[in-house]
């Protein structure tokens, strides 16, 4: 039987819920075995680094899925030492699985916007399909000319043609109006944060002083 397998990367700095929704949302869309979550290690398109250590991010991330067994932590950017890029996960992830995997990449619509800026951005559709999360009011016309040819020629919107890779599937995930640096504001100021973090994770960044 053919495994299907999602990826979703990101900072977690820190997980929240609107993380895990999208995870959750992105593995039932998508009928998925699996989705694994890749907290980036060394982010190479970021500005300013993330706050909390990349060992940090990683347990955080462990003690938000604990117990949920369609939501697993992959560890190997982390591990990395050296920017992560995606195409190389997905180069690796691919040989581990095999080329008969079915290989999902979620991402944003404003990541999707930049893809051109990646670095060897036509390989992903080699590796695997691309999901994105579309925001209320995405128009495809606005994307880069050479992103909105590859939109155009691989977008579908069912799965009557299932690829191991290769295809743009547009996903309408529940929003949630949460981002981490708002949470972690919210935690600066010792605000309450009930019901936008998992108990455990608010105990792991109280112990650790994080976000202060």
């Amino acid at each position: 039987m053919t495994s299907r397998i999602g990826v979703f990367g990101g900072t977690f700095d820190p997980i929240h819920h609107a993380h895990l929704r999208m995870a959750r949302a992105f593995a039932a869309e998508l009928d998925l075995d699996q989705v694994r979550l890749i907290p980036a290690g060394q982010p190479y398109h970021r500005g300013r680094g993330p706050l909390a250590s990349p060992g940090q991010r990683l347990d955080m991330v462990q003690l938000a899925i604990a117990g949920d067994a369609a939501l697993s932590v992959d560890d190997r950017e982390v591990r990395r030492a050296k920017p992560a890029y995606t195409v190389d996960t997905l180069r690796e992830l691919r040989r581990e699985l095999g080329e008969a995997a079915e290989l999902w990449f979620l991402i944003g619509g404003d990541s999707l916007a930049a893809l051109d800026s990646w670095k060897d951005w036509r390989e992903l559709f080699r590796l695997a399909n691309l999901a994105v999360a579309m925001r209320p009011g995405f128009d495809p016309s606005d994307l880069p000319a050479e992103v909105f040819r590859e939109w155009r020629t691989r977008q579908v919107s069912d799965f009557s043609n299932r690829t191991a890779s290769g295809t743009i599937r547009p996903l309408a995930l529940p929003p949630l109006d949460l981002s981490a640096t708002a949470l972690r504001a919210r935690l600066a100021a010792g605000d309450a944060v009930d019901g936008l973090i998992a108990p455990a994770v608010l105990a792991y960044i109280r112990q650790h002083g994080l976000y202060r």
